[in-house]
């Protein structure tokens, strides 16, 4: 169980962010009325005696004192009436504007709580103090909405985690126990059995590995120049007895090509995967066509195309993510690892390409199109 920091003195008893924003403003309105009346005091009387002797108005001293007495005494009241009018305009509005900010941190605060507690569905709604603010929301939603997936995939990916090793788990207990009160004997049979089990945990430990490289540091490749026919044509070649085994017609439409830089084996993991992934998807008579295609914006594309199960609308966007399953029932011996796509993916952009999949819906097939950039070969190069 996870527990929350201990809370300090200081943020039990710190100041809030409102009453110190207000109290700034408060000393800045108060310390500009102050220097306005100090300056208006020492400066107005002086300048009101210049200008009585430019103008030649002649009076008595004790008139002349008077005069400008009586103008210092009006000047200053009215000067301190109007300054403490403006003061509490400006005060009042102070605060009014840091009420309305304190309680959008409050209510920014209050969100990051929940999230640090793992309640991902808080949201944060437009204050309406400006563009930086909803800004500010808006991307604040973004993080829980990603911190929400992450977590809902990383339950998914425990739970299917727990399920693939159960069974290669209890196939070692059992073999080992019946070994152990002399059922069986450690023949070949049994020993094929004891090895095929380590083995499929042994490929899990390499999956989880090879997704976290792919996602986190990228993976390694050696770029060659190529061209994307010949990639695809690779692919096909290798794909074929497999899926003439499984009865389903795999069409390679190789007409067009485009130069492209690539690492050959990096791409034709991903090619592979997605005839993998199309062959698993697709009834014995079906159809998987591999077409070459380039566009006029600067990419060649191989497009992987099956007349399988197709892809609902809802389960497209998370298709890439790690051990997402579009069926959930569907065991790992028909439905894969879950993360071949993530992996092909991650490839596709180490590229500087993309990899993305299109679905009409249930029964209507799908397709993959894989994106590299189109690149320009030398004389020498050719030549190689």
């Amino acid at each position: 169980m996870t527990t929350s920091p201990p809370v300090t003195t200081s943020m039990r008893r710190g100041t809030g962010f409102g009453t110190r924003l207000l109290a700034a403003q408060a000393i800045v309105v108060i310390g500009g009325a102050v220097s306005v009346w100090l300056v208006a005091a020492a400066v107005a009387p002086q300048l009101f005696h210049k200008h009585l002797k430019e103008a030649g108005i002649a009076h008595p001293q004790a008139e002349t004192g008077h005069v400008e007495q009586a103008f210092t005494s009006a000047m200053i009241l009215s000067l301190v009436i109007a300054l403490l009018v403006s003061s509490l305009t400006a005060l009042a509005v102070s605060w009014y504007f840091t009420r309305r900010v304190q309680r959008s941190i409050t209510e920014v605060a209050a969100s990051a709580r929940e999230i640090a507690g793992g309640r991902y569905s808080a949201r944060l709604t437009g204050v309406g103090l400006g563009r930086e603010f909803d800004q500010l929301a808006e991307t604040f939603n973004q993080l829980a909405d990603r911190l929400d997936a992450v977590e809902i995939t990383r339950r998914r990916m425990l739970s299917d985690l727990a399920h693939e090793m159960r069974t290669p788990l209890a196939t070692l207990d059992a073999h080992l126990e019946a070994l152990e009160d002399g059922l069986r004997l450690p023949d070949t049979e049994t020993f094929a059995i004891l090895r095929t089990s380590t083995a499929r945990l042994g490929r899990l430990a390499e999956d989880i590995a090879a997704v976290s490289r792919a996602q986190e540091h990228g993976p390694t490749h050696n770029p060659v120049h190529t061209e994307s026919r010949t990639l695809a044509d690779a692919a096909v070649r290798s794909h074929a007895d497999r899926y003439a085994a499984a009865g389903v017609e795999l069409i390679g439409d190789l007409t067009d090509t485009a130069p492209v830089t690539a690492d050959p084996e990096r791409i034709g993991q991903v090619l592979g995967n997605l005839l993998d992934n199309a062959l698993r998807h697709t009834p014995v008579g079906g159809t998987v066509t591999v077409a070459t295609t380039h566009s006029q914006d600067g990419w060649a594309e191989i497009a992987v195309t099956d007349s399988g199960e197709g892809v609902a609308p809802e389960h497209l966007p998370h298709l890439f993510d790690r051990f997402y399953r579009a069926d959930p029932a569907r065991t790992r011996t028909h439905g894969g690892s879950g993360i071949g796509l993530t992996i092909a993916r991650a490839i596709a952009e180490a590229h500087g390409g993309t990899l993305t999949a299109h679905s009409v819906g249930p029964d209507a097939g799908a397709q993959f199109t894989l994106q590299l950039p189109i690149t320009s070969v030398s004389a020498d190069d050719r030549s190689d």
